[in-house]
């Protein structure tokens, strides 16, 4: 199964890498960062691939927001958190925020769609994502490359000694779903103290 797997990516590698940017990102970029260090990508085709997928997921996201605005207001009330602080941020930082949205763990997919809901131009908004997604893969996918024996050898120690491995990271997994918790609920906090001085 692993060889096939391995197969696949040596043979897809370059759809797999741009569905994956789509949906995810780190992971895939890493993948690929680490498959041209051993030659079965080519560096700079993956970073553009890479960026590209980045791009067409938020592009998606934002015309979700767009095109969709009242579904969203009525049916993602579970985010609604979310979404008051993706347009805190987008009020505060302006559209530097696009670049940034792309590190911020639960906030990535939700505001690109809080700017699509807004009257923010679709052709700048466009224009700073497709950069933002090449600088993006470019500074995930270059350590990846440089470091790639590195990685494959901690990969090679995960996979003997997996009973360690699991744990630890899940307990990173989870230290970084706390870490970004709290960063939500003092963004939020720190709306409630405007909306009461005001």
């Amino acid at each position: 199964m692993e060889e096939l797997l391995v197969g696949w990516l040596k043979e897809y590698g370059y759809i797999i890498l741009f569905l994956w940017s789509i949906m995810e990102g780190e992971m895939g970029l890493i993948m690929a960062g680490t498959m041209a260090h051993t030659g079965d990508m080519q560096y700079f085709m993956a970073i553009f691939v890479g960026g590209l997928g980045g791009f067409t997921g938020d592009q998606i996201y934002f015309y979700i927001g767009r095109l969709n605005k009242g579904f969203i207001q009525r049916k993602l009330q579970s985010q609604r958190l979310k979404f008051a602080i993706a347009h805190l941020l987008l009020k505060k930082y302006g559209w530097p925020i696009i670049f940034m949205q792309r590190y911020m763990y639960g906030l990535r997919t939700v505001i690109p769609m809080s700017i699509g809901i807004t009257k923010y131009s679709a052709k700048r908004f466009a224009f700073i994502n497709l950069i933002s997604a090449w600088v993006w893969a470019a500074i995930t996918i270059t350590p990846a490359y440089l470091f790639g024996e590195e990685i494959l050898n901690v990969l090679d120690i995960a996979k003997q000694h997996w009973y360690f491995a699991l744990p630890i990271a899940g307990g990173f997994l989870y230290f970084v779903h706390a870490w970004f918790q709290k960063l939500e609920r003092h963004f939020l906090q720190k709306r409630l103290d405007r909306s009461f001085t005001r």
